[in-house]
């Protein structure tokens, strides 16, 4: 890492850019900037999950999950950096799977709550979906965002369902089903 932050106000930012790693200054509107401070967001509501009560068993992915995120910001603010790895995707399945191997199948949509611990990880896959839309768009415009990244986006929110499933059976909880509303 070359420049690290010494002070935070340093009122670069105060004509409405913002500066990108390469020393690039952009408008804050730039659909990259967007694209990074949704995968903060989506890094922040990964720690807010991770302060809620949870099995032991998905503390250590959940926490390596907010490690890859800051990889994948960095990756956004470096045009033409590499920094997410295959590796990366394949332990998001591997705990797909893992942790769906004890979940009945799904026989109705699921609406976001239950418990604090299900709320907090739905709110973190809403979000990861609002970033992977907002990479799509960035590498619409810029051949230079690897494949990798909206894919581990799109991998992340899948297995932050499948979290929002296992935590709202803590405690002999469940899941809230959607019930389809008659027309009046």
């Amino acid at each position: 890492m070359g420049n690290r932050l010494s002070k935070i106000v340093t009122r670069t930012g105060d004509k409405g850019t913002t500066g990108l790693s390469s020393g690039e200054r952009v408008p804050k509107t730039h659909l990259r900037v967007q694209a990074m401070g949704d995968v903060d967001e989506l890094n922040c509501c990964v720690g807010l999950l991770l302060v809620q009560p949870l099995p032991e068993h998905m503390r250590g992915p959940l926490a390596q999950t907010q490690h890859e995120l800051f990889d994948l910001g960095g990756e956004l603010s470096m045009p033409g950096f590499e920094l997410v790895k295959p590796g990366y995707l394949a332990r998001i399945d591997a705990e797909i799977e893992r942790l769906n191997d004890d979940l009945p199948p799904l026989k109705e949509f699921v609406l976001p709550g239950g418990n604090p611990s299900a709320a907090a990880a739905h709110l973190a896959r809403a979000v990861a979906r609002r970033a992977e839309r907002a990479v799509w768009a960035v590498k619409a415009d810029d051949a230079t965002v690897s494949d990798l990244v909206p894919q581990y986006l799109n991998r992340l929110s899948d297995y932050l369902f499948v979290c929002c499933r296992v935590l709202a059976r803590l405690d002999g909880g469940s899941e809230v089903s959607w019930k389809r509303s008659d027309a009046a």
